[in-house]
């Protein structure tokens, strides 16, 4: 096992994730992050590499659930709530990509290069503390995700196997506590290696291995649809035996539908990547209808192969409840995707104790097959004991469609909507209690509400999951 680390304090976010453009959102302990407008700073990106960004951060296992909620919502309320949370992440993109540049007295128009800059540069430095704590929270409840999905995953694989080998009728049972016990070990290795969020090959192969388990996903749905020569599922979606089982179910399958849209967090960062003219604030949203867009049909088209070939027997997660048997080495390929999200707090240490030797005294080490890297103690200490914290509670907690509900509705509303709402407000100068500002906070109003709901019921759901 290595060390990783730069001590110049820039090293920060190379876990293997689709979140890693996030390297900049945790702040420094200053505002000196935030760039005035320089014209020799090249820009190269554009309306496709925006575009393939934004669905690299769309895609994820979210995807998996889809099926089972609108089991829970039925063939009505399912599609349409997945429109409802669309047409609220497209908003929010619209709100934040207004928020890239800001006026500044001494310097002229800033870059707001992230989404905390933003939030201190528009709303001052006690809103960007809370905002950085919630991004933390984003993603250490991240992490816990894609671990649980992890192990879930390694053992579809092995009963997918099993049940080839054994038939159908053949007991195979398996854990996961050892699987996410692998995949902490594992990862405690690989997010010592710096720079993985500078190489460009990893967006790609995350976007390539999303669609490509979900279109299988819903490729075997389709399948198994046309096998059945008939359309499962009801109106009102699964029928339970209390209003109160049902309004239970509901709240969690919001919640799983509320993970699958989240993006706006790091819009700014991609939206630093764009070269202009034309201004990057209109690529931004053409590339934001364009990636919602069709995300939302493919998680409709997802979703409702699947509700339509299980019904209300729908799995949780389309791929480990095995609706499927065959062909069994497409399941395993299936499987094989799984990202953690890594917290990132190297350059807020190195800023924060430049004389440390602990934070900042750098190593050469050489792992076998890869290639010599920097290191530092620090960087060992933190990110093991943050990857198995997040191993730690999804051992705990290893219920996928009761963990999703909550990881969409814990930080959903502040980084989604009451951040980009009280930006724009502010920047914009809104006054009070006129028409905009009115729409703004019933806005807002309505999406908290929608959130609590989800998440109180994602929340009963997972702790009675964890005592039944």
């Amino acid at each position: 096992m290595g060390l990783g680390g730069d001590g110049d304090g820039d090293g920060e976010g190379d876990g293997v994730d689709k979140t890693h453009l996030l390297h900049s959102t945790l702040p420094s302990s200053s505002s000196s992050s935030i760039e005035p407008l320089k014209p020799s700073l090249m820009r190269t990106g554009n309306l496709w590499t925006a575009f393939a960004h934004i669905i690299t951060a769309l895609v994820g296992s979210g995807v998996l659930s889809l099926a089972w909620s609108i089991a829970q919502l039925g063939w009505i309320a399912g599609p349409l709530s997945m429109l409802f949370f669309a047409s609220i992440a497209l908003i929010s993109a619209f709100l934040v990509t207004n928020c890239y540049k800001s006026p500044d007295s001494d310097y002229g128009p800033t870059r707001n290069r992230s989404f905390l800059e933003a939030v201190q540069m528009i709303l001052g430095k006690r809103s960007a503390s809370l905002c950085s704590i919630l991004i933390r929270l984003s993603m250490f409840k991240g992490g816990i995700v894609y671990t649980i999905t992890s192990g879930i995953s390694m053992r579809a694989i092995q009963k997918s196997n099993c049940y080839h080998k054994e038939g159908r009728e053949a007991a195979c049972e398996y854990g996961t506590t050892s699987y996410m016990l692998l995949f902490g070990i594992i990862q405690i290795v690989m997010c010592q290696i710096p720079d993985f969020h500078n190489m460009g090959w990893l967006s790609t192969v995350a976007t390539i291995m999303s669609f490509c388990y979900a279109i299988i996903g819903s490729a075997l749905g389709l399948a198994k649809l046309i096998g059945n020569g008939y359309i499962k599922g009801d109106i009102v979606g699964v029928s339970t035996s209390t209003a109160t089982q049902k309004v239970l179910l509901v709240s969690q399958a919001l919640g799983d539908i509320a993970f699958a849209y989240p993006f706006s967090v790091i819009l700014l960062e991609i939206q630093d990547t764009l070269k202009s003219p034309p201004s990057e604030k209109v690529t931004m949203k053409k590339a934001s209808v364009t990636a919602t867009c069709i995300t939302t049909i493919f998680y409709i088209c997802c979703g409702g192969f699947g509700y339509a070939a299980f019904g209300n027997s729908a799995p949780g997660n389309l791929l480990t409840g095995f609706g499927f048997y065959e062909p069994y080495w497409l399941i395993d390929f299936a499987n094989l995707y799984s990202q953690p999200v890594f917290a990132i707090v190297e350059r807020w240490a190195a800023e924060k104790y430049p004389n440390s030797g602990f934070v900042n005294n750098n190593y050469i080490l050489k792992i076998p097959l890869l290639p010599a890297f920097r290191s530092n103690l620090f960087r060992l200490c933190f990110r093991t004991t943050y990857v198995a914290s997040t191993t730690s509670v999804a051992i705990i907690f290893p219920y996928f469609n009761q963990v999703l509900g909550v990881a969409g509705t814990l930080t959903a509303w502040p980084l989604d909507i009451y951040f980009p709402v009280e930006m724009y407000i502010t920047q914009k100068n809104v006054g009070r209690w006129t028409r905009k500002w009115i729409v703004l906070r019933v806005y807002s109003i309505i999406y908290l509400l929608v959130t609590t709901f989800a998440l109180i019921g994602s929340v009963g759901g997972l702790i009675s999951a964890k005592f039944s």
